[in-house]
């Protein structure tokens, strides 16, 4: 079994383990780190019947007890109620300060057993067992959890980072297209904001070797979340084209996945950060999202947009900060005036 390891030191010390063939490994991972104990899985109803027997086999075979909590797949789960069943299942387990969670799905299932984790009985570990593309490079790294209200998305939510993040690049064989597809748009990401030697490697898709794009994103993102942990300043250009993405999720009532939102999100930030004033990389962002597939049109004016980004975690008072990119493999971030991105935002032409 190929292993690769990445560590993490941030509040807590953790290890990141890319496997290729081995979510079997997972008792072995864990055993290693820590005392036998209560595993509570939180999945979804179209992961776990794909891998929670095995999970659960290996950890159970390494001495652990598991429990698992199943919700139906998809955003519309990730609320307060489904986080509030979770921790009811993990109270009639009897599951204590000494015992663990593990998320084993995408990102949705990892925000909320880490929300989960971060607040039952004030805080106990977790593991992260990613099984989508997007979760594997982003969400199951750097300790951000949270839950969707009415109001946004992720408006609820705590810093906790995981004990151990633990995946397998064979999983991703079985992701619908679709669902691969998004993990991508973090992909480029990446390389947009902070690495354009990763941008130029997976400016063409299939042309790389995945494992190795995945490895390089988490390191990415240790580098940040290390120096940033908090999100105070350097971690905010990880929310290139979310502050957009976001807003495109919400208007479409979630029928545009995360990744395609984040995909339009980075092409409306490249024009923005034109009008504004900055190099135009638009259509070169918007070649490599055509390239994977993304549609690329914003479906939603100017003012729809501003409208839910002035609900946006990330809003400082009368103010937002953007992440623009300058060039690619250098983003910058910017705070102006919440009027002032609106007037941007028409000024590009949404």
């Amino acid at each position: 079994m190929e292993t690769a390891k990445i560590t993490v030191r941030a509040s807590g010390t953790y290890d990141i383990l890319i496997s290729k063939g081995g979510l079997s490994g997972i008792g072995k991972a864990a055993a290693e780190r820590f005392k036998p104990c209560t595993v509570a899985i939180l999945s979804d109803d179209k992961v776990f019947p794909l891998y929670g027997k095995t999970v659960m086999d290996s950890l159970e075979a390494a001495s652990f007890r598991t429990v698992a909590h199943v919700i139906p797949n998809g955003e519309q789960s990730k609320t307060l109620d489904n986080v509030t069943a979770f921790i009811d299942c993990m109270v009639k387990a009897q599951v204590t300060r000494t015992d663990m969670v593990l998320a084993l799905g995408g990102g949705v299932v990892g925000d909320m057993a880490g929300f989960a984790a971060a607040i039952y009985l004030r805080g106990i570990p977790y593991i992260q067992v990613p099984t989508t593309l997007l979760a594997a490079v982003d969400s199951s790294v750097g300790g951000k959890t949270a839950v969707d209200i009415s109001a946004g998305k992720n408006l609820v939510g705590a810093f906790h980072q995981p004990a151990l993040v633990y995946l397998d690049t064979e999983n991703l064989k079985t992701l619908d297209p679709s669902v691969l597809r998004d993990g991508f748009a973090e992909v480029i990401k990446y390389g947009v904001i902070l690495d354009k030697k990763l941008f130029d490697t997976v400016a063409k898709p299939n042309s790389f070797d995945l494992k190795e794009v995945i490895a390089r994103c988490i390191e990415i993102k240790r580098d940040v979340v290390e120096q940033d942990e908090f999100d105070k300043g350097l971690r905010g250009l990880l929310n290139f084209g979310h502050t957009f993405g976001h807003a495109i999720e919400k208007l479409s009532g979630f029928t545009i996945t995360h990744g395609s939102a984040v995909a339009r999100g980075m092409i409306i930030a490249a024009k923005v950060a034109r009008v504004y004033g900055f190099t135009d990389y638009t259509d070169i962002i918007t070649k490599v999202v055509k390239d994977y597939g993304f549609e690329t049109d914003c479906p939603f004016k100017a003012n729809e947009l501003y409208s839910v980004i002035l609900s946006d975690k990330k809003r400082s008072g009368a103010n937002i900060t953007l992440v623009l990119p300058k060039q690619i493999g250098a983003c910058t971030l910017e705070k102006m005036p919440a009027s002032q991105v609106l007037e941007l935002m028409k000024k590009a032409g949404l």
